[in-house]
């Protein structure tokens, strides 16, 4: 299962990053269809593989391992930060209230 979850994370940044699998697959060196069997979780990823993958895609490995290892909700709350503070004032107000809202009522 856990190969699966690291598979799809790294399918969703590459297709973030506008990089089709034969382009990724190409800057790390290995068939797109290696490629694609790791997006589907089909083979365990090798740790030096990983580590390309995670430096083409100018990712961290947070990113990846997120939801996987037990301290990833400090990461997605780092995530998370980043991504407001790209909002509008007016937005994180909103956004602020509504979680405000939901941690009250939890």
């Amino acid at each position: 299962m856990t190969q699966k979850i690291i598979g799809n994370r790294i399918q969703e940044i590459r297709k973030r990053k506008g990089l089709t699998q034969e382009q990724l697959a190409e800057r790390v060196n290995i068939s797109p269809h290696y490629l694609s069997a790791l997006e589907r979780g089909v083979y365990n990823i090798k740790l030096e593989l990983l580590v390309n993958i995670l430096n083409t895609l100018d990712c961290s490995a947070d990113e990846v391992f997120q939801g996987v290892v037990n301290n990833s909700a400090k990461v997605k709350a780092s995530l998370l930060s980043d991504k407001l503070k790209s909002l509008p004032l007016n937005e994180q107000k909103k956004i602020f209230e509504v979680v405000e809202t939901m941690i009250n009522n939890v």
